[in-house]
This record gives C-alpha cells, sequence and structure tokens, in this order.
C-alpha cells in the first residue's frame, strides 16, 4: 500500500530531512492579474458543487450518463434575493422515459429533491425554485432518493460552467464562517497534532501572494505554485497549480488542507493523479482570518488529514 506522506505549503514545507537542505526557498509576494479562468472539479466529476451569484443568470451544462449520450440537457439557474430558479430543458431522450427526478446536492451531501421532470417526446422543459444557493443537480428515475451514491441510478449531472470553482466538500464539524455571511466549507477537528504553522495573511495586504514550493522523498519532482488573494469581505481566495505529475506515484489522490489556529482542519479541494496529464489545479476559498496550508497523498477519500509529519523545513520570508 502507498504510503501516506503530507507536506506542509505557506510559512513552512513539509519535507522528509534528507532533502531539506537542497529545496528551493525561494518565495515572492505580488501582484497578478489574468483573464484565464480554469475550471477545477473532481477527475470523475461527481462532485460539482458551485456557489451561484446573485443577479446573474449561469447556464449550467448536463453531462449525461454513460447509457445517455444520445441526451442534452441545459440548466439557467438565477440567484434572486433568497431563492434561486432553476429553469431545465432536456432533450434527446429514450423514447420509453416518462420522468426523470431532479435533486439538488449540497456541499454537505444532503439531497433534496426539486421535483420532477415530466418527459414527453423525450423532451422535458421545466422550472424548480429552491432557497439553496450552493448546489449541484442530479437527475435519476427513481424517486425519494435520500443520498447519492457510486449505486444510484443517474442520467445527467450538472457540470461546473466556466469560470467557477467548486465548493470544497463540507464535513460535519464547527462552522469556520464567524460572522461572515458567506461561509465556505466547514471544518473538522483533528485528534493528531500537525504543527503546521500559519500563514499570516493579514500581512498580505489584499495583494495576490505567490508561494512557490516543491516537494521531496517520495514525491521528489512534484513541484508548483499557491497563490492567496485576501478580499475586503475577510474571504482569500487560493489557488494552487501542481507540475510534474508524471514524476510521482499514479493513483493517488493529493489532497490540499487547510488550518486554522485552533488546529480545526478543512478540505480545501483535492486532486487524483490518473497520470493522463502532468498538470493540475486546486482552487477553492476560506473564511479563516489566518490558516495554515499543506498537501496530504492519500489512498482513499478521507474527511480529515492522516500521515506522518517528517522534519519541518522553514520558507523565509
Amino acid at each position: 500500500m502507498f504510503k501516506k506522506k503530507l507536506f506542509a505549503i505557506g510559512g513552512s514545507l513539509l519535507l522528509s530531512a534528507s532533502f531539506a537542505a537542497a529545496q528551493d526557498t525561494t518565495k515572492t509576494t505580488t501582484t497578478t492579474t489574468t483573464s484565464k479562468t480554469d475550471v477545477v472539479q473532481n477527475a470523475d466529476g461527481t462532485y460539482t458543487v458551485i456557489e451561484y451569484p446573485v443577479g446573474k443568470e449561469v447556464m449550467v451544462n448536463l453531462t449525461p450518463a454513460t447509457n445517455m449520450m444520445g441526451g442534452k440537457g441545459m440548466a439557467r439557474i438565477m440567484r434572486m434575493g433568497d431563492m434561486t430558479n432553476v429553469n431545465l430543458d432536456l432533450s434527446g431522450l429514450p423514447a420509453d422515459a416518462s420522468n426523470y427526478y431532479v435533486y439538488a446536492v449540497d456541499p454537505m451531501g444532503k439531497v433534496t429533491l426539486l421535483g420532477p421532470a415530466n418527459i414527453s417526446g423525450g423532451m422535458s422543459k421545466v422550472n424548480f425554485t429552491t432557497p439553496m444557493d450552493k448546489f449541484m443537480l442530479v437527475l435519476s428515475p427513481n424517486e425519494g432518493l435520500n443520498t447519492i451514491g457510486n449505486d444510484t441510478p443517474v442520467t445527467f449531472r450538472s457540470a461546473v460552467p466556466q469560470g467557477f470553482a467548486v465548493v470544497p466538500t463540507a464535513v460535519t464539524g464547527t462552522t469556520m464562517s464567524g460572522k461572515v455571511d458567506k461561509a465556505v466549507g466547514v471544518s473538522v477537528p483533528v485528534a493528531s497534532a500537525y504543527d503546521v504553522p500559519l500563514l499570516g495573511v493579514q500581512s498580505f495586504s489584499g495583494k495576490t501572494t505567490e508561494l512557490r514550493f516543491n516537494f521531496a522523498g517520495d514525491m521528489q519532482g512534484l513541484k508548483g505554485k499557491a497563490y492567496i488573494k485576501p478580499r475586503k469581505d475577510g474571504t482569500a481566495q487560493i489557488k494552487l497549480r501542481f507540475q510534474g505529475l508524471a514524476n510521482v506515484t499514479k493513483n493517488t489522490r493529493y489532497i490540499v488542507w487547510l488550518v486554522s489556529g485552533d488546529k480545526q482542519y478543512t478540505k480545501l479541494g483535492q486532486f487524483i493523479n490518473a497520470g493522463a496529464k502532468n498538470e493540475a489545479e486546486v482552487r477553492g476559498e476560506t473564511a479563516l482570518k489566518d490558516f495554515g496550508m499543506f498537501v496530504t497523498a492519500e489512498t482513499a477519500e478521507v474527511n480529515a488529514p492522516t500521515g506522518t509529519i517528517f522534519t519541518t523545513f522553514t520558507v523565509g520570508r
């Protein structure tokens, strides 16, 4: 079994002691402007929760299941005040299809039935409203679903629209939103004491701060950059780019974690190195005023970080 390892990013990188002295400690602070916005979602496309902005119609493609490749679907979603309108347009459906049930799934995995989509002549147009603002859409021929699992019959799932990032998966725990209106994710306490230094986000002065990092040991050859930008509403945007996936173990799940000063851990995002690409990107945001950041390599889905801490390698400011 692949040995799980943990690496810290930011004020410290958690690296193997034998490689510590050889690593690149360069870190710069810079303001960046970019017009390219990439989509970030699970490699298998099964988790696509996004937050819908107020007053802006979002066009969402509905990805058909493998047995529904002739089907097409589009959702026009508009958040207005405390309600969200969902307009579905389906076509190319099987001739014997009668009803699909439309569900909204939130970051906690809670499933809410929006209603049925009645099908006639292989087509369906239907409108729903919901108070939810962060969700993905799942269509199924089954009514009364409480969970969406790998064995759940699914006909369509919402894709992530261009320009939107997936909302981090939330787990049961203490909310990290504080007094910020827009809560982003949920933190979870971890029994193990991970010594991950805080970044000192307050000192970034609203600018995009770039952190460069390299990995060592079994992860030697993997490197990347992290971009952190505090916003006026108290939240922070985070983007990480990884390069060199061809040099590290395949079929491994890499999870980016945030840790608060009181040792509460939040999953920011993840990707799976399936071997097809040499690069990956994780985006998210947090309402934590300050935090540490690190990555674990896992062999399965986890809701809390695991692994062994190696020698701490401090990056100078």
